[in-house]
């Protein structure tokens, strides 16, 4: 179950596109042309770590993050897709799911500080959004 007390924090809003709702997460797309990039954010307000989740909201959290694991494979083909929650600069509880090439300009390393974010044009970023979208519906 969500929460109506729900808000996304501003520094994620300000870095992404909403592609939709899941069950229990937003979904959004990292603005960064250089990696293919979702974020899902389970929409409770004030949760900061995955044991301030409700038990039942955990095992969808999983499901969730799944779906979105999935979803990426479809979208972009990488060679691996990284799933983690960090949680240094934005303390809301959310769980990046990037597409990782070997031959991206951070492989092996994480793409958590490196360079400066490229943002999609905006076609680009539109057809993305809909194919996730189209992707996320279908799963």
């Amino acid at each position: 179950m969500t929460d109506s007390a729900f808000a996304l924090d501003p520094r994620l809003a300000a870095d992404t596109v909403e592609v939709g709702d899941l069950a229990l997460c937003r979904v959004l797309l990292m603005d960064d042309a250089r990696f293919p990039w979702l974020i899902l954010v389970p929409r409770h307000a004030d949760l900061t770590e995955i044991t301030d989740l409700p038990e039942p909201d955990a095992a969808t959290l999983w499901q969730e993050i799944r779906i979105a694991t999935g979803v990426m494979q479809a979208l972009a083909k990488p060679d691996k897709v990284n799933v983690a929650a960090l949680g240094n600069v934005v303390a809301q509880l959310h769980f990046h799911v990037v597409g990782r090439f070997r031959s991206d300009p951070v492989w092996p390393g994480p793409v958590w500080g490196f360079g400066t974010r490229t943002p999609y044009p905006l076609h680009a970023r539109a057809q993305l959004i809909e194919r996730a979208g189209a992707l996320f519906s279908a799963a």
